[in-house]
């Protein structure tokens, strides 16, 4: 279940790393055609700005599409800065669904809830054990033959 889940997600943003660019195309081009201008900006710095922005943000989601594909192919959570960057990026979509609500709508707003959920998901699905734990059990946390210390009591 939890490789069906992450898959889902690593398509999912895969697909909105394409729209994301698409949709910064577009408005780029409209910038540039119809020569709209923001306090002074040059309409053709503008359209740059836009699909290097879309390029971008695309090229991160599929970096995080990348790293949810290696998770799967492993079976296991891969090293803290892949960590790092998907809770980066489950941190931006909690962020643009909150964003989104009032700009396009609910639809989009329930859009974004489900890729954070399933980015959440394969996070917490993949999550590593507890290293001392590991070591406890293999005898070489604290010495004594892997055996815990009694619990203490108040």
């Amino acid at each position: 279940m939890r490789r069906g889940i992450a898959v889902g997600t690593a398509v999912v943003l895969v697909l909105e790393a394409l729209t994301i660019a698409f949709v910064n195309w577009i408005l780029g081009l409209a910038v540039r055609h119809q020569s709209m201008s923001l306090a002074g900006l040059d309409s053709d710095a503008m359209a740059i700005g836009s699909w290097v922005g879309g390029a971008l943000f695309g090229l991160f989601l599929i970096l995080c599409a990348v790293l949810v594909v290696r998770i799967v192919r492993r079976d296991e959570m891969t090293g803290r800065a892949a960590r790092i960057v998907l809770i980066v990026c489950a941190v931006v979509h909690g962020v643009v669904g909150a964003l989104v609500v009032g700009l396009i709508g609910w639809y989009a707003f329930v859009v974004m809830m489900v890729i954070l959920g399933g980015l959440v998901a394969t996070l917490l699905m993949y999550a590593p054990e507890d290293r001392p734990r590991e070591a406890a059990e293999s005898g070489t946390a604290n010495g004594n033959g892997g055996e815990l210390p009694p619990p203490a009591t108040a």
